[in-house]
């Protein structure tokens, strides 16, 4: 409780607002002033007038704040906190895709570098990538980067052919299976399986919807059920259970966990804070270039 109001002293003094992405341990939740996904959060520090904007997820995020609010210090509590996922993907990488495909418009999901958004035309979400494929011309190539199995979901919706890396989040990709999926249905046989598009698919084919994490906070609230299968981070049960007391969540795996994601906790916020270490710095014109990414995205 000390730390928790140290923490909250120190936001006040430095007017700093501390920004927690659904898949954070529950104690880091219960101290943000905004819960929610990773471009969700950056537009409301965006809209903000902190001077200081401490993120507590992982390293593209923190990033993406930084890209949309440029003159703001952004932190990170744990510099170590990276998403094995954008890891997968380089900008050199990129280009040399690129260079294959030179007419291809490049579209990066949110969950990659700045460098990486910085050599895309478009970024996206899990929740709005079916728009912006479908709003590209059709006589062009489409590269995608980096989690192929959102890919493979885009292609399923859209009915597009994509280039796709092949990457993939190995939380969705090994820890979500269809067995697990089947084996929490039988436990749970009026439950609304609930998952990710990061997920294979095979489990997608499974489930009763498809959504990203603010997708699935906002199906839950207005869905009668009360009983919900998730198939994703397991940080998430923990908003949904707050927010919905009556109703009961149950994971397709308990070993559905990010370990970076876990890598924060109350003493690294109070420190990066305290110290203002572990700081966001971006080359200026990888700012513009990736922020463009962004506009592009969210024009459509």
């Amino acid at each position: 409780m000390e730390l928790t109001e140290e923490i909250k002293r120190l936001c006040q003094k430095k007017k700093a607002i501390i920004l927690v992405h659904n898949y954070q341990p529950g104690e880091i939740q219960d101290i943000a002033d905004f819960v929610g996904d990773s471009l969700e959060l950056s537009r409301k520090a965006a809209e903000t007038k902190a001077e200081i904007i401490i993120f507590c997820g992982v390293r593209f995020m923190a990033e993406t704040a930084k890209i949309l609010s440029p003159d703001r210090t952004v932190l990170l509590p744990d510099p170590e906190a990276n998403c094995p996922l954008a890891d997968m993907i380089t900008s050199e990488g990129l280009k040399s895709l690129k260079a294959e495909h030179p007419d291809a418009l490049v579209v990066s999901y949110v969950n990659t570098s700045a460098e990486v958004k910085a050599e895309s035309d478009y970024c996206c979400t899990s929740a709005n990538g079916i728009k912006v494929i479908d709003s590209l011309p059709t006589d062009r190539k489409i590269i995608f980067t980096p989690d192929s199995n959102l890919g493979r979901y885009l292609i399923e919706k859209t009915g597009k052919d994509l280039i796709l890396w092949d990457g993939y989040c190995y939380v969705h990709h090994q820890r979500i299976t269809l067995e697990g999926v089947r084996r929490a249905k039988s436990l749970h046989p009026e439950a609304k399986i609930l998952v990710h598009p990061e997920c294979l698919m095979e489990v997608i084919e499974s489930a009763d919807a498809v959504l990203s994490t603010k997708g699935m906070c906002e199906y839950v609230k207005r869905e009668v059920a009360d009983e919900f299968i998730i198939g994703t981070e397991l940080g998430i049960i923990h908003r949904l259970s707050k927010e919905n007391p009556t109703k009961r969540f149950y994971p397709v795996s308990e070993e559905a966990i990010c370990e970076s994601m876990k890598l924060t906790t109350l003493e690294k916020l109070e420190r990066s804070l305290r110290e203002e270490i572990h700081k966001i710095e971006l080359d200026p014109q990888i700012v513009a270039q990736a922020r463009s990414a962004i506009e592009r995205m969210l024009a459509i």
